[in-house]
């Protein structure tokens, strides 16, 4: 299998990741990969429903762009020899099949390992590989409620809410490619490949972060507290003449500047309010004060007089403002992918910044139509054409 001549100065070109996952968190790990260099294939079987939309829609265009696509029918025999064959020259498989399916198929890592004993297999799926929900097909927003995740989101007594995007899923597919990441590095000392998984559950469980922490360490279950930080006040969100801005005054040397600020040496010398625990004892009434005076003010007015001030302070956006805004247009989160029918797409490029590797221009190819590079994968492989036309035939490429 030949790297991309457009991602050798990147630091995953030379290594070959085969995609099997299907969904979202699956392809978020991928993406990783795939952003920064390695020769992706995705293996698509010929009867597979489009999960997220079709591929030429922007959901499917931002997960797999830098990939490219091999349909095949693993349900052939020929169709296995083939992925048989991808195992060999492939340093890592991803994937998130039940267990039972991993079976069914040979992509347990014993099964590969006897094939490559250098391969990577990396897993992701709802509630971890064993365990009593362990054959639960596993949804963001499932595990959203189950991680407790649900339950601190949202206005106090209204909820539980759901996240606005699909953070289980995208969170547990970040951790899956630091683990590809971490069985690449044990492997260039050991020459040993493993198998890495983690799940939604998991993942979110970790994500809840001091959330948890306050539980499992001080037997604490949080509430929702809607925009306020659970722990430290004023931190939350204020409404102001023209729109709401975030504002975070927590901390004595905060606190004092955001009173001066305000001109409301009031406040500062309230008792209720004189340190942090008296603060959280009070904080609708505080928040309510602190209301009243932002009122007064224009949004851009105290963002730009707060954070002067040293009081961090920004405002509220929506998706449209917030990639408008000046600094995310000169961090220049969008690079273009050239679909040969769609034209240039604007996608989000991968946020890790490296000194040595410049972000491309561009992305290198957009997402491709199931068994776009069929042909291509095979030769690789040593197919000749006669051959790939036989395969055809018999079902077991596309």
């Amino acid at each position: 299998m030949q790297a991309n001549p457009a991602n050798t100065a990147l630091p995953l070109s030379g290594y070959r990741v085969l995609d099997l996952t299907i969904a979202r968190a699956g392809p978020v790990a991928v993406r990783l990969l795939a952003d920064w260099g390695a020769d992706v294939v995705r293996i698509d079987p010929p009867d597979r429903k489009p999960t997220l939309g079709p591929r030429r829609g922007s959901d499917e265009q931002n997960l797999h762009r830098n990939k490219r696509s091999l349909s095949v029918n693993l349900k052939t025999a020929e169709g296995m020899r083939v992925l048989r064959q991808l195992v060999e020259r492939s340093d890592v498989v991803v994937e998130n099949f039940r267990s039972s399916v991993k079976e069914r198929l040979g992509l347990t890592y014993e099964a590969l390992c006897a094939v490559n004993p250098r391969i990577i297999l990396a897993s992701i799926s709802g509630f971890g590989q064993t365990g009593p929900y362990a054959e639960r097909p596993g949804l963001d927003q499932i595990v959203q409620g189950m991680s407790g995740l649900s339950s601190v989101t949202g206005e106090p007594g209204r909820g539980p809410y759901r996240t606005g995007i699909a953070i289980s899923d995208t969170t547990a597919g970040m951790f899956l490619g630091q683990g590809i990441l971490l069985a690449l590095l044990h492997r260039e000392r050991t020459g040993q490949g493993q198998w890495v998984h983690t799940s939604l559950l998991e993942a979110m469980l970790n994500k809840l972060d001091f959330q948890g922490a306050r539980y499992t360490v001080d037997g604490h279950v949080a509430r929702q507290e809607g925009n306020s930080h659970p722990t430290l006040v004023p931190m939350g969100t204020f409404e102001a003449r023209d729109g709401q801005v975030n504002i975070c005054g927590p901390g004595a040397a905060m606190w004092t500047k955001l009173c001066d600020f305000l001109q409301a040496p009031h406040l500062a010398q309230d008792e209720r309010y004189k340190d942090q625990p008296s603060r959280l004892a009070h904080r609708r009434e505080l928040e309510e004060a602190i209301s009243a005076i932002t009122r007064q003010f224009g949004v851009a007015e105290l963002v730009e007089r707060l954070n002067q001030a040293g009081v961090p302070c920004g405002p509220v956006y929506d998706i449209g403002q917030a990639f408008e805004d000046a600094q995310a247009r000169h961090l220049r989160m969008t690079r273009p992918a050239l679909h040969a029918e769609m034209g240039a797409l604007q996608l989000l490029r991968s946020p890790i910044n490296l000194s040595a590797c410049a972000h491309a221009e561009a992305f290198h190819r957009a997402a491709p139509d199931a068994g776009e590079h069929t042909d291509d994968v095979l030769r690789e492989l040593g197919y000749t054409d006669e051959s790939i036309k036989a395969l055809r035939s018999e079902g077991a490429v596309a």
